[in-house]
């Protein structure tokens, strides 16, 4: 047995209680100072073994960057570009929820609000770099962890940071959860975006003076199914109005309704097509005005002859811990989407295997607990 994996292996009842810790100090997006206590407690366990540095960001948690003390060479004579690790602190559930879906171990998984995504890959990476020190393994590069604070509800705080960062780093490992129940990592993702659009119609009597209406309702109608045809399966490109809303009375041609609508590509160069034709829209009915606002909110992570090598890599070091690692693409998207847009390397789904992300059945499979933290291990190493 490979030793990061022995050592891995006998660290891993102490994994599942940082992880354990983790889950149960919940984070929603949404609720700044329990995002705070969750920080507090990263930097808390990485004191001994990091320089931690925080970022305001304004209505969400703080962000928070770590950078490790690692044996090696001396500071100066370190390889160029830093080793990011990258991950988010908040969850999608509410303050609560633990009263539901209490952190438990059973049927081979670890449960718990947030246990997948992504406390599980923040728990296995800790350990990781612990492991490192514990057997004084030399490693070349700087390597840094980068949590942040709003990745759920869109990176609006954070994605400045998060491309410095990368454009400084010769690589990024992106510790959200693997794809299935293999683990498999992700080398490409969709660019995700919305649009919203609005509509103006000229309020009436539904029954007094329906003709003088004009039905925004009805137009927004007919401008969704012209919307919906906009989706190309074969390019990789689906439109999916999610939400509309309009009308105030069923006794009144409605003056106002709306869309708000997700798009999702896999080439960068589709955003701008897809806005045009957005932009494009005209009224059926003359007497309404359109108003479309958005666009792309991050691009899409493009497979690129370095992000396969960098995946080639990863698959070599797991042979030597027994794994068969496997590639994959993804429609959902993570912060790995913008270090990769700037042309950073990167490896995403390195955190934990199992299923059910923002589901009730959340949960990690504990015998894949070992193999991941030992295949960080090994990355943070050989990169």
């Amino acid at each position: 047995m490979h030793p990061f994996l022995s050592l891995a292996a006998s660290h891993q009842q102490e994994i599942v209680a940082l992880l354990r810790e983790m889950v149960e100090c919940e984070s929603p997006s949404d609720e700044p100072e329990a995002v705070n206590r969750f920080v507090d407690l990263l930097v808390e366990r990485t004191r001994d073994i990091g320089v931690a540095k925080t970022f305001r960001a304004g209505r969400f948690g703080k962000h928070v960057r770590i950078e490790f003390k690692l044996p090696g060479s001396r500071p100066g004579r370190r390889k160029d570009g830093q080793l990011l690790a990258l991950g988010h602190s908040d969850t999608v559930w509410p303050l609560g929820t633990l009263r539901q879906m209490p952190f438990r171990q059973e049927e081979g998984r670890l449960w718990g609000p947030g246990v997948l995504d992504m406390k599980a890959g923040l728990a296995f990476f800790l350990y990781a770099v612990g492991m490192l020190r514990e057997l004084d393994v030399p490693v070349a590069r700087r390597v840094a962890l980068l949590v942040v604070s709003d990745e759920e509800v869109g990176s609006g705080t954070s994605r400045a940071i998060t491309e410095a960062e990368a454009k400084r780093s010769a690589a990024v490992l992106v510790l959200e959860p693997g794809t299935g129940l293999t683990g498999k990592l992700k080398t490409s993702r969709k660019g995700v975006g919305a649009f919203n659009l609005r509509v103006e119609g000229q309020a009436a009597h539904a029954g007094v003076d329906f003709t003088n209406g004009a039905s925004a309702i009805v137009e927004l109608a007919r401008q969704i199914e012209k919307i919906s045809g906009f989706t190309d399966l074969e390019r990789g490109i689906t439109v999916n109005p999610g939400i509309i809303g309009g009308g105030t009375r069923t006794n009144v041609v409605a003056a106002e309704a709306e869309a708000a609508i997700d798009i999702r590509i896999v080439r960068e160069r589709d955003a701008a097509r897809l806005a045009m034709q957005f932009q494009k829209l005209r009224p059926f009915d003359k007497r309404c005005r359109l108003t479309v606002t958005g666009g792309l909110n991050r691009p899409p992570m493009e497979r690129t002859k370095a992000m396969a090598a960098l995946f080639s890599q990863a698959k070599e070091l797991a042979v030597g811990l027994g794994v068969s690692l496997e590639e994959s693409s993804t429609g959902g998207g993570s912060d790995g989407n913008f270090t990769a847009a700037v042309g950073t390397p990167t490896l995403d789904g390195l955190g934990g295997v199992g299923e059910g992300a923002h589901a009730a059945n959340e949960s990690i499979l504990v015998d894949r607990i070992a193999d991941r933290t030992a295949l960080l291990a090994r990355l943070i190493q050989s990169l």
